[in-house]
């Protein structure tokens, strides 16, 4: 697969996400948000699983194999994928569709960070000055006031650096197993089981409220979590998780654009000050590296 036709696949993997924020949203008003997040997976699951075991009775065919590493880092993404899955879920019974798209957003700045603290690689310069752009738009998205910021929105900002972990290590996985259709079957399968699991002990589930919240959990699961996510890990095998980060970052825009046209959510002129800065900060984390990098390549190719 070309890297074009990867970039373009991320490109419709934000898109669907985006979307989804305003079905995670609205579902909460027929389900609680361990059963929202348990149903989605276990309906991803069904999707993809049996697409997942035949590309990995082919890989097996061909001679590949996959290590118990490579089993317990699919796991391990399935968990991370859950945490920031469910943090999203919880804080979106307290916060708007758009903020919880653009505090979800921050998961791209945080991918380099991660990178540096946890794999000693060291980011460009300007994740820096992103990093405190973020800030400030948080500041102006808040309303001028951190203190605003309320229950919903600690909740989606924690959940972005479970975002960030899981861009991370699903691009290793994928680029390790050579299977990234099974790679996504067995962290939706993770995310299935614990949530359930948590489901049941948290929440009262209910046939009624899962079916109320029938459209919307076929949307959250079987576009977003089915189909999305499985094009992100397809598509990352050609993407590096930096590169990705930043193309999937357009959810937050699709988030705002839904919330305005389905529910009639609106900012003020500080919020929308706030969104665009935190729009360029997250761009340019990738840009400014990306833009270099092409220069140092023309540079020395004349």
């Amino acid at each position: 697969m070309s890297r074009l036709r990867a970039n373009f696949l991320l490109l419709i993997t934000a898109f669907i996400w985006g979307t989804a924020f305003v079905a995670q949203h609205s579902g909460l008003e027929d389900v609680g948000p361990f059963t929202f997040t348990g149903v989605r997976f276990s309906l991803g699951t069904l999707v993809v699983m049996p697409l997942g075991l035949r590309e990995y009775f082919r890989w097996k065919q061909s001679g590949g194999s996959i290590t118990m590493k490579d089993w317990l880092g699919m796991g391990l993404c399935g968990v991370f994928l859950y945490t920031g899955s469910v943090s999203q879920q919880i804080g979106l019974l307290h916060t708007s569709v758009t903020n919880a798209g653009f505090f979800t957003g921050l998961y791209v700045p945080l991918v380099p960070l991660i990178m540096l603290v946890f794999w000693r690689k060291l980011p460009h310069w300007g994740i820096w000055p992103a990093a405190l752009g973020c800030m400030v738009g948080t500041y102006y998205l808040s309303g001028g006031n951190f203190t605003t910021l309320n229950e919903g929105d600690f909740w989606v900002l924690g959940g972005s650096i479970f975002w960030a972990l899981q861009v991370i290590v699903i691009g290793f996985v994928v680029k390790s197993t050579q299977t990234p259709v099974l790679v996504a079957a067995m962290q939706f399968l993770t995310c299935a089981v614990i949530g359930m699991t948590l489901a049941v002990h948290q929440e009262t589930m209910t046939v009624s409220g899962i079916i109320g919240a029938g459209p919307e959990l076929l949307y959250a699961g079987i576009l977003s979590i089915g189909v999305a996510f499985t094009l992100q890990a397809v598509a990352q095998r050609h993407t590096p998780p930096a590169d990705a980060a930043i193309i999937m970052s357009g959810e937050i825009l699709f988030a705002a654009l839904a919330g305005a046209i389905v529910l009639g959510e609106r900012l003020n002129s500080a919020g929308y000050v706030g969104c665009v800065i935190m729009f360029i900060c997250i761009l340019s984390v990738e840009l400014l590296p990306l833009l270099r990098s092409r220069k140092k390549l023309a540079l020395e190719s004349s």
